[in-house]
């Protein structure tokens, strides 16, 4: 990774404010950056709860001119396969070609009061490049109702390789912020490899 670039030094400083395994988390992604120059990115920490254990992770996206990186750092307590607590990080680089789907859903309270430039009260942003689809099946019917043929399945794929939820109530106006300008940027990026 670039040692000079402002958005390096941007990224570097966002992952130590994550406060979460920051060296952990910055060797892989710089690993996974490489050389390349850093376009944007977005570094989300969540935490969630499972039963009686508080996990938290963090996902960091990066995009260059060519690539579209994905690092995701878990936690996990001890278990049978380690007698002590211990993390899991991967990266995934994407080529800018292959993102076949950039998905931003914003929430927005008071529609009717809405004045453009007003942060969204939340984002979901979803991006697809084809490893992962969600598939939604339902019996497929003909429209008569005394029919009892089996018509099989009808149904719908979706790209879903990446899914985060960023909002303003849990992460504040900030992340919400960086979320829209990261979502901007790739989109217009896979938009500039397409033509």
């Amino acid at each position: 990774m670039a040692k000079t670039s402002t958005t390096t030094q941007g990224l570097r400083a966002a992952i130590e404010r994550s406060g979460y395994y920051p060296a952990l988390v910055a060797e892989a992604v710089e690993a996974a950056v490489g050389g390349d120059t850093i376009q944007s990115y977005l570094v989300h920490q969540e935490t969630t709860f499972d039963q009686n254990e508080v996990r938290r992770h963090v996902t960091v996206l990066v995009l260059t001119g060519t690539r579209f990186i994905v690092s995701h750092t878990d936690e996990q307590a001890a278990d049978t396969t380690s007698p002590t607590p211990y993390a899991t990080t991967s990266t995934e680089s994407v080529k800018l070609g292959r993102i076949s789907s950039v998905v931003i859903s914003r929430v927005v309270a008071n529609p009717e009061q809405y004045v453009p430039g007003t942060l969204p009260r939340e984002i979901v942003l979803t991006i697809g490049w084809g490893a992962v689809s969600r598939l939604d099946l339902e019996p497929a019917a003909c429209g008569d109702p005394n029919c009892e043929a089996d018509h099989g399945y009808t149904g719908s794929s979706t790209a879903d390789d990446l899914s985060l939820r960023v909002s303003e109530a849990g992460d504040g106006q900030e992340t919400v912020r960086q979320a829209l300008a990261f979502a901007q940027a790739i989109s217009e990026a896979t938009a500039d490899v397409t033509r």
